[in-house]
Protein backbone atom coordinates (compact mmCIF):
# COMPACT_ATOMS: atom_id res chain seq x y z
CA UNK A 1 0.00 0.00 0.00
CA UNK A 2 2.90 2.10 1.17
CA UNK A 3 4.21 2.08 -2.57
CA UNK A 4 1.35 1.67 -4.49
CA UNK A 5 0.14 5.23 -2.67
CA UNK A 6 4.21 6.63 -4.17
CA UNK A 7 3.54 5.31 -7.55
CA UNK A 8 -0.02 7.11 -8.09
CA UNK A 9 2.00 10.35 -6.68
CA UNK A 10 4.56 9.81 -9.09
CA UNK A 11 2.31 9.88 -12.12
CA UNK A 12 1.01 13.58 -11.64
CA UNK A 13 5.09 14.62 -11.54
CA UNK A 14 6.02 12.64 -14.17
CA UNK A 15 3.41 14.67 -15.99
CA UNK A 16 4.54 17.93 -14.67
CA UNK A 17 8.13 16.78 -15.50
CA UNK A 18 7.13 16.79 -19.01
CA UNK A 19 5.36 19.63 -19.38
CA UNK A 20 7.84 21.96 -18.01
CA UNK A 21 11.20 20.61 -19.91
CA UNK A 22 9.49 18.92 -23.16
CA UNK A 23 10.88 15.91 -22.34
CA UNK A 24 9.08 13.75 -24.30
CA UNK A 25 10.93 10.66 -23.89
CA UNK A 26 9.80 10.41 -20.57
CA UNK A 27 6.42 9.08 -21.47
CA UNK A 28 7.85 6.38 -23.48
CA UNK A 29 10.57 5.16 -21.61
CA UNK A 30 11.35 7.24 -18.43
CA UNK A 31 7.35 6.84 -17.03
CA UNK A 32 7.34 3.22 -17.47
CA UNK A 33 10.69 2.55 -15.93
CA UNK A 34 9.91 5.09 -12.60
CA UNK A 35 6.70 3.61 -12.52
CA UNK A 36 7.46 -0.16 -13.63
CA UNK A 37 10.27 -0.09 -10.62
CA UNK A 38 8.26 1.13 -8.29
CA UNK A 39 5.57 -1.51 -8.88
CA UNK A 40 8.08 -4.24 -8.95
CA UNK A 41 11.02 -3.52 -6.77
CA UNK A 42 10.61 -0.50 -4.27
CA UNK A 43 13.06 -1.23 -1.93
CA UNK A 44 15.71 -0.92 -4.96
CA UNK A 45 14.05 2.01 -6.71
CA UNK A 46 13.47 4.33 -3.66
CA UNK A 47 17.40 4.87 -2.81
CA UNK A 48 19.01 7.98 -2.58
CA UNK A 49 19.68 8.32 -6.44
CA UNK A 50 16.26 8.29 -7.15
CA UNK A 51 15.41 10.47 -4.33
CA UNK A 52 17.94 12.95 -5.95
CA UNK A 53 16.50 12.75 -9.32
CA UNK A 54 12.98 13.35 -8.06
CA UNK A 55 13.68 16.72 -5.72
CA UNK A 56 15.90 17.47 -9.14
CA UNK A 57 12.67 16.95 -11.50
CA UNK A 58 10.57 18.84 -8.38
CA UNK A 59 13.16 21.85 -8.54
CA UNK A 60 12.83 22.11 -12.59
CA UNK A 61 8.82 21.79 -12.26
CA UNK A 62 8.97 24.82 -9.83
CA UNK A 63 10.93 27.35 -10.19
CA UNK A 64 10.20 29.94 -12.87
CA UNK A 65 10.60 29.53 -16.62
CA UNK A 66 13.62 32.37 -17.00
CA UNK A 67 15.40 30.48 -14.23
CA UNK A 68 15.55 27.21 -15.57
CA UNK A 69 15.95 28.43 -18.97
CA UNK A 70 19.29 30.21 -17.54
CA UNK A 71 17.69 33.57 -18.54
CA UNK A 72 17.63 36.81 -16.06
CA UNK A 73 14.30 38.83 -16.24
CA UNK A 74 15.76 42.26 -16.18
CA UNK A 75 13.20 44.00 -13.82
CA UNK A 76 13.45 41.16 -11.24
CA UNK A 77 17.28 41.33 -11.29
CA UNK A 78 17.38 45.19 -11.91
CA UNK A 79 14.90 45.83 -8.93
CA UNK A 80 17.39 43.16 -6.75
CA UNK A 81 20.19 45.41 -7.43
CA UNK A 82 18.75 48.35 -6.11
CA UNK A 83 16.84 47.36 -3.64
CA UNK A 84 20.43 45.76 -2.17
CA UNK A 85 21.92 49.11 -2.50
CA UNK A 86 19.42 50.54 -0.93
CA UNK A 87 19.70 47.98 1.84
CA UNK A 88 23.34 48.69 2.38
CA UNK A 89 22.78 52.28 2.57
CA UNK A 90 20.60 52.21 5.08
CA UNK A 91 22.88 50.12 6.96
CA UNK A 92 26.51 52.12 6.50
CA UNK A 93 24.28 55.10 7.82
CA UNK A 94 23.50 53.88 11.23
CA UNK A 95 27.04 53.48 12.07
CA UNK A 96 29.06 56.21 13.65
CA UNK A 97 31.13 57.72 11.22
CA UNK A 98 33.77 58.43 13.85
CA UNK A 99 33.59 54.72 14.45
CA UNK A 100 36.91 53.57 13.26
CA UNK A 101 39.05 49.98 12.44
CA UNK A 102 42.15 49.26 12.15
CA UNK A 103 43.28 47.25 9.16
CA UNK A 104 46.93 46.10 7.78
CA UNK A 105 48.84 47.48 5.00
CA UNK A 106 51.25 46.50 2.55
CA UNK A 107 54.14 47.71 4.93
CA UNK A 108 56.08 45.88 7.21
CA UNK A 109 58.34 47.83 9.31
CA UNK A 110 62.03 46.60 9.97
CA UNK A 111 60.98 44.75 12.92
CA UNK A 112 58.62 42.47 11.16
CA UNK A 113 55.16 44.14 12.46
CA UNK A 114 52.57 45.45 9.80
CA UNK A 115 51.73 49.29 9.50
CA UNK A 116 48.29 49.38 10.71
CA UNK A 117 46.14 52.01 9.16
CA UNK A 118 42.57 52.70 10.42
CA UNK A 119 39.70 53.43 8.52
CA UNK A 120 35.95 54.03 8.63
CA UNK A 121 34.16 50.82 10.39
CA UNK A 122 31.04 51.61 7.88
CA UNK A 123 33.79 51.25 5.05
CA UNK A 124 35.83 48.02 6.20
CA UNK A 125 35.86 44.94 4.20
CA UNK A 126 34.84 43.07 7.47
CA UNK A 127 31.98 45.02 8.20
CA UNK A 128 30.44 45.22 4.90
CA UNK A 129 31.03 41.60 4.41
CA UNK A 130 28.91 40.87 7.64
CA UNK A 131 26.14 42.62 6.24
CA UNK A 132 26.06 41.17 2.72
CA UNK A 133 25.10 38.04 4.31
CA UNK A 134 22.23 38.53 5.67
CA UNK A 135 21.08 41.45 3.82
CA UNK A 136 19.37 39.37 0.98
CA UNK A 137 16.56 38.51 4.02
CA UNK A 138 15.37 41.75 3.42
CA UNK A 139 13.66 40.56 -0.32
CA UNK A 140 10.82 39.82 2.54
CA UNK A 141 9.39 43.42 2.00
CA UNK A 142 9.47 44.42 -1.66
CA UNK A 143 7.35 43.07 -4.20
CA UNK A 144 6.67 43.87 -7.53
CA UNK A 145 5.01 47.66 -8.35
CA UNK A 146 3.36 48.62 -11.26
CA UNK A 147 3.42 52.66 -11.81
CA UNK A 148 -0.62 53.42 -12.25
CA UNK A 149 0.28 55.64 -15.10
CA UNK A 150 3.32 54.47 -16.53
CA UNK A 151 2.88 50.84 -16.24
CA UNK A 152 6.44 50.59 -15.53
CA UNK A 153 7.30 47.22 -13.47
CA UNK A 154 9.72 47.70 -10.22
CA UNK A 155 9.88 46.12 -6.97
CA UNK A 156 9.70 48.61 -4.05
CA UNK A 157 9.48 48.28 -0.44
CA UNK A 158 5.88 48.22 0.82
CA UNK A 159 7.00 47.64 4.34
CA UNK A 160 8.61 50.16 6.24
CA UNK A 161 11.56 49.69 8.50
CA UNK A 162 11.54 50.05 12.41
CA UNK A 163 10.91 53.41 13.25
CA UNK A 164 10.44 55.15 9.68
CA UNK A 165 7.90 56.64 8.10
CA UNK A 166 7.46 55.84 4.61
CA UNK A 167 4.29 57.93 4.03
CA UNK A 168 1.08 57.23 1.76
CA UNK A 169 1.51 53.67 -0.04
CA UNK A 170 -0.63 52.61 -2.42
CA UNK A 171 -0.74 49.00 -2.37
CA UNK A 172 -3.38 48.64 -5.17
CA UNK A 173 -0.29 49.55 -7.26
CA UNK A 174 1.91 46.06 -5.33
CA UNK A 175 1.37 42.85 -7.15
CA UNK A 176 2.20 40.63 -4.37
CA UNK A 177 2.63 37.39 -4.62
CA UNK A 178 3.97 34.29 -2.25
CA UNK A 179 6.86 33.51 -4.57
CA UNK A 180 7.98 36.94 -4.88
CA UNK A 181 10.16 37.30 -2.53
CA UNK A 182 11.94 34.16 -2.73
CA UNK A 183 12.67 34.84 -6.51
CA UNK A 184 14.23 38.28 -5.67
CA UNK A 185 15.68 36.86 -3.01
CA UNK A 186 17.32 34.32 -5.19
CA UNK A 187 18.16 37.05 -7.26
CA UNK A 188 19.39 39.44 -4.41
CA UNK A 189 21.81 36.57 -3.72
CA UNK A 190 23.63 35.76 -7.32
CA UNK A 191 24.11 39.80 -7.17
CA UNK A 192 25.99 39.51 -3.92
CA UNK A 193 28.12 36.71 -5.37
CA UNK A 194 28.96 37.85 -8.51
CA UNK A 195 30.02 41.66 -7.91
CA UNK A 196 30.89 41.49 -3.93
CA UNK A 197 34.22 42.23 -5.15
CA UNK A 198 32.86 45.85 -6.95
CA UNK A 199 30.21 46.53 -4.24
CA UNK A 200 33.08 46.65 -1.20
CA UNK A 201 35.26 48.50 -3.61
CA UNK A 202 32.39 51.37 -4.78
CA UNK A 203 31.51 51.57 -1.07
CA UNK A 204 35.87 51.97 -0.35
CA UNK A 205 35.92 54.93 -3.05
CA UNK A 206 33.04 56.76 -1.51
CA UNK A 207 31.47 56.63 -5.06
CA UNK A 208 28.18 59.03 -5.28
CA UNK A 209 25.19 57.02 -6.89
CA UNK A 210 26.40 53.46 -6.27
CA UNK A 211 23.25 51.81 -7.26
CA UNK A 212 23.93 53.45 -10.81
CA UNK A 213 27.47 52.77 -10.67
CA UNK A 214 26.93 49.11 -9.58
CA UNK A 215 23.56 48.04 -11.63
CA UNK A 216 23.85 50.18 -14.82
CA UNK A 217 27.59 50.82 -15.26
CA UNK A 218 29.15 47.51 -13.54
CA UNK A 219 26.41 44.91 -13.85
CA UNK A 220 24.69 45.99 -16.37
CA UNK A 221 21.41 44.75 -14.70
CA UNK A 222 19.35 48.14 -15.19
CA UNK A 223 19.43 50.36 -18.00
CA UNK A 224 19.46 54.60 -17.28
CA UNK A 225 15.91 55.03 -18.14
CA UNK A 226 14.60 51.88 -16.18
CA UNK A 227 15.59 53.77 -12.29
CA UNK A 228 13.22 54.05 -10.24
CA UNK A 229 13.04 55.20 -6.60
CA UNK A 230 12.82 52.36 -3.73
Amino acid sequence: MLFSGARASVEPFASALESKCGCTELSKEGRGVVLGRLGEKPAQVMNMKMLMLLQFGLLLVLLPDYIVEGKRDPVLYCGACRALVDELLYEIKKVNPKKTTEVGSFRIFPDGTQEKNKIPLAKSESYLTEVLENICDRMNDYSLHVDPETQEKSYKRFAPRDGEQMGTINFNSFQFNPDTSNYLKFACESVVEDHEDEILSLIAQEADSLADKLCVKKSGFCQISSHAEL
